[in-house]
């Protein structure tokens, strides 16, 4: 689950601590030098070796791009050690980032990781990894219901998520956790194992989270936040033109467009004189719908309604069209190939939807992960959060979304033969009217 940390590591600390510690002879001890060795040595067979022996659920396309942006960690301390728990800090190579870590291992036979987590520590923050009591734990469980039943956007599914942890909590099921991250984590299985909302998620902090502000982050946050984001060029890893002038872009997020504007900009500029467009989208996790709006609206020669979002407070509906002007040129007559996998998720998944809906773009690859509903993070105490779905896509063409579903492909195949694929198609694509255009100068020439 390393890949869905990536957003927590965007702030930056000058902890300092000594010399790398030996790591404990556990098996939790094991499975951490194992994913450091792996992971900072950013070599893709490492990588799927230590996938296969330690963490199945892992995927070795989200370690690595994760290698890329922090460079590898060094270790910098082992904090707590038990057999099948270890806590530890790292710092990220590529930059100044102090993160705290927790593994915890299934059972110490097999040695499988059940969870693996990092935890920036923001600048000036004190850390403190409390310990949980009875009081603790069922302050947060109230807590976390009085948010769900508020916000959440189905309010029926969010009386079966509270009555389900309400159960697990009268049959003691939490009453032996005392770490903070493994009680958030099985609150967050508990709750999904009735919704099947794969947002919704209740985060530990190791340090007192600041009161929520109504006017959203400070501007000071914010400015990290874009710091950030310009230096991984706003998630977009690579625009290039392949063989046969098929233009090909990577993009991992929907960055916001107020920030990230440029670099759309400067891609699709890039692309304008391309015969055919492959979106990578097989590592895209989501990000800001106008992002997803302003990509799409490129594709489109006259405005089109492409999505609609429905939030539960206000009982409001926001709609979204292409937009009535774009910088540059528009892209609207070259075929539209989009790469899918099932870790195409959130955001990536509406850019597939909206294309395949309005028949705009053939999808290539695996069905996406499922994710649909717009998140806020709701401040339960001083170390817990909870992300709550608030919202829900309305499809102006199919009046649906993808939630729990996923969006199919019209091409399946395994995401890794999916660029291959795509190549394919496009080529063959162009071939068909460069041919149908050669006859058609026949024809005149006759």
């Amino acid at each position: 689950m390393l890949h869905k940390l990536l957003g927590l590591l965007l702030l930056s600390s000058a902890f300092t601590f000594a010399q790398a510690p030996a790591i404990p002879d556990t098996p939790a001890g094991h499975a951490l030098a194992a994913w450091l060795d792996a992971f900072n040595n950013g070599d893709r067979g490492k990588i799927e070796a230590y996938i296969k022996k330690y963490d199945p659920s892992e995927n070795a396309d989200g370690m690595m791009g994760f290698h890329n942006q922090t460079g590898g960690f060094n270790l910098l301390s082992i904090d707590s050690s038990q057999p099948l728990v270890i806590k530890f800090h790292v710092r990220e190579k590529n930059g100044t980032t102090v993160a705290l870590g927790s593994l915890n291992i299934k059972e110490a036979t097999a040695g499988t990781v059940e969870n693996l987590g990092l935890r920036a520590i923001p600048p000036g923050a004190k850390e403190e990894d409390i310990t949980l009591d009875a009081a603790r734990r069922k302050a947060v469980i109230d807590g976390a219901i009085a948010q769900l039943k508020e916000n959440y956007i189905y309010s029926d599914g969010a009386q079966k998520m509270a009555d389900a942890v309400l159960a697990h909590e009268k049959a003691g099921d939490y009453d032996k956790i005392t770490d903070g991250s493994t009680f958030a984590t099985k609150l967050t299985d508990d709750m999904r194992a009735v919704s099947h909302d794969r947002h919704l998620h209740v985060n530990y902090a190791p340090f007192k989270i600041p009161p929520e502000h109504e006017s959203g982050p400070s501007p000071e946050d914010e400015a990290r936040f874009r710091k950030e984001l310009e230096h991984q060029n706003c998630g977009w890893d690579k625009v290039e033109i392949l063989p046969g002038n098929i233009g090909y872009v990577k993009f991992d997020e929907f960055a916001p467009p107020e920030w990230c504007g440029s670099t759309v900009v400067a891609a699709m500029g890039f692309l304008a004189h391309t015969g055919a467009i492959i979106f990578d989208l097989r590592q895209n996790g989501g990000g800001d719908p106008k992002m997803v709006d302003m990509v799409v609206s490129y594709l489109f020669d006259k405005e089109t309604h492409i999505n609609d979002l429905y939030y539960r407070h206000g009982d409001k509906t926001t709609q979204y069209w292409t937009l009535p002007y774009v910088p540059g040129t528009r892209l609207a007559t070259q075929p539209v190939y989009v790469l899918t996998s099932k870790r195409t998720f959130s955001g990536g998944e509406e850019f597939c939807y909206d294309l395949k809906t309005q028949k705009r773009a053939t999808l290539v690859g695996e069905t996406t992960g499922g994710g649909a509903h717009p998140v806020s993070g709701h401040r339960i105490d001083d170390h817990f959060q909870i992300g709550v779905p608030e919202g829900r896509p309305i499809n102006p063409v199919t009046q649906k979304d993808w939630e729990g579903t996923g969006v199919e492909p019209d091409v399946a195949v395994k995401a890794d033969d999916a660029l291959t694929t795509a190549e394919k198609l496009a080529g063959d694509k162009l071939r068909e009217a460069r041919e149908k255009e050669s006859k058609k100068e026949g024809k005149k020439d006759q």
